[in-house]
């Protein structure tokens, strides 16, 4: 019968050799064991705790794991200063017409303009019979007689048997209508000079000179008439009863346009 401390003594040593023991029969410890905390004692005989864990070679290395999820991306930098302005580059081609727009509404009505003057603000027409009213031949350089009053609005009034006042400045159309015997012409004339553009004539046969011509004035109460051209050789006989029996008319007829 062993004592009770000598139970307790033996315990103890069973203890020991069981946590000690593979450390001293093995000699030094391992580098493993190095960084093992002492055993604690449970009260077991077959059990006891021990905080040591096994640590792998740190010369081994696994191999690579699998690439993480992307991280949330980070704040913006700062705006970085402005680039050299580059070159211009070439004018690019012209690009085709664009469709014909709509009709836009129509404008306003404009203000009436100023009233014009009258299509003919003044006319008078002037003749003479013949036989009678010519009985003289009509010399180069004198104007045929027209002395009889025709239609008038009062405007062209006559100054003598073969002249005439243009009362107004404007222009006016003037027609003359005489028959003569010979081959010969007649020609306008304004405050005594010809108008060449306004020389008409016939040059053999019974037809009459008919005249038509525009003439514009610069001066108030200009003188018109129908004249023998100055130049001419032969004096014209104005036919009295031309074609028949009855006096046939020589005719002037002078309107004032505008």
């Amino acid at each position: 019968m062993l004592r009770p401390w000598s139970r307790r003594f033996l315990l103890f040593a069973v203890c020991a050799s069981a946590v000690l023991g593979p450390a001293v029969l093995n000699g030094a410890p391992s580098s493993s064991a190095a960084s093992c905390s002492p055993a604690a004692f449970t009260g077991s005989v077959h059990t006891h705790a021990t905080r040591c864990v096994a640590q792998p070679p740190l010369s081994v290395i696994g191999p690579r794991g699998p690439r993480g999820f992307a991280g949330p991306a980070g704040k913006a930098g700062k705006l970085g200063s402005r680039g050299y302005r580059g070159f211009r580059g070439l004018q690019g081609s012209t690009g085709p017409t664009g469709t014909t727009g709509s009709t836009g509404p129509a404008g306003a009505v404009g203000p009436a303009g100023a009233a014009g003057l009258p299509a003919t603000s003044g006319f008078s027409e002037f003749y003479a019979l013949m036989p009678g009213d010519n009985s003289a031949t009509v010399a180069p350089g004198t104007a045929v007689a027209f002395p009889q009053n025709g239609p008038t609005s009062g405007l062209v009034t006559r100054l003598g048997a073969s002249t005439f006042a243009l009362t107004n400045i404007g222009t006016y159309r003037v027609a003359f209508l005489v028959s003569v015997s010979e081959p010969g012409q007649l020609v306008l004339v304004l405050n005594g000079a010809q108008l060449p553009y306004t020389v008409y004539g016939r040059a053999t046969g019974t037809s009459q000179i008919a005249g038509e011509a525009l003439v514009q004035t610069s001066a108030i109460n200009s003188v018109l008439s129908v004249d023998n051209p100055l130049g001419e050789s032969t004096a014209l006989t104005i036919t009295p009863s031309a074609g028949g029996t009855d006096p046939a008319v020589a005719s002037l007829v002078i309107e004032q346009l505008h």
